[in-house]
């Protein structure tokens, strides 16, 4: 994807860690220049740091995507800071409970996940496709899950948010297309970040263990497919959510089969 995104400059929310800051690496390496969203002002600037220190441009925004005014001034920023804007990666996630029976879910607990999760990747497109007209159109990737296209048990408010990323993605791609402006998900499986680091050995095996391709996935390999949909290369695709899973979402694997008894 070398020097594929020369030009163009992006915007990742949640690019302090995992995928957003794999992502953040990913689109600077194709040649964006990369405005790096999220609470954490510490690691943003570790991390733009990082990319300026391999030839890139990154500037650091210190956002709360639950907070109306500073989704706003992200954007204003980018805009003051590059002069438009052309790609937005919308990963930043949060709020939400634990593995909880639904009738136990606490409303504060749901409340937060929408807040953050739905709410704020709704204002972060708001704001973004309103600057991507004014650009001449672009191309925006929101961060859904296997679990925004099938149901966890215990997941209500996390599922639910996840499944309606989706359908905010599938409206914003009907409405802007014919004004060149892209928008599609991507739903990753299992994959090695920080949470699941932490989780354990055990932990990350279970999980490889869901997956056909008996592993959990990488950050890179989500920043990857992200960057190919801001692409060019991408340049007909719009309101799809791909799946980046291992074919965890295909289906049932084969049974297996048993020898025949001697």
């Amino acid at each position: 994807m070398n020097g594929t995104l020369a030009d163009q400059v992006a915007v990742v929310t949640g690019a302090s860690r995992g995928i957003g800051a794999a992502t953040a690496r990913a689109l600077a390496e194709a040649g964006a220049t990369v405005a790096l969203a999220a609470r954490d002002a510490a690691r943003l600037e570790q991390l733009a740091a990082e990319i300026e220190a391999a030839g890139g441009t990154a500037l650091s925004v210190p956002t709360d995507i639950g907070d109306p005014e500073a989704v706003e001034r992200m954007v204003a920023r980018t805009l003051d800071a590059f002069g438009r804007l052309d790609i937005a990666v919308n990963n930043a996630a949060g709020g939400g409970h634990p593995p909880t029976p639904f009738t136990d879910v606490a409303v504060a607990d749901f409340d937060s996940a929408l807040a953050i999760n739905l709410r704020g990747t709704f204002l972060c497109l708001k704001h973004e496709i309103a600057a991507m007209l004014d650009s001449g159109g672009g191309a925006i990737v929101n961060m859904t899950s296997t679990a925004g296209l099938e149901a966890v048990g215990g997941l209500a408010a996390y599922v639910s948010t996840k499944h309606g990323i989706v359908g905010l993605t599938k409206v914003a791609a009907l409405e802007y297309a014919a004004r060149n402006i892209r928008v599609n998900a991507v739903a990753p499986g299992p994959i090695l970040t920080e949470q699941l680091e932490r989780a354990g050995e055990a932990m990350q095996q279970g999980a490889a263990r869901t997956v056909p391709m008996h592993r959990i996935g990488r950050p890179e390999e989500v920043a990857a497919a992200i960057a190919w949909l801001c692409s060019d290369a991408a340049s007909f695709i719009t309101g799809a959510t791909i799946p980046i899973d291992g074919g965890k979402l295909a289906g049932m694997a084969p049974f297996a089969r048993q020898k025949p008894a001697r």
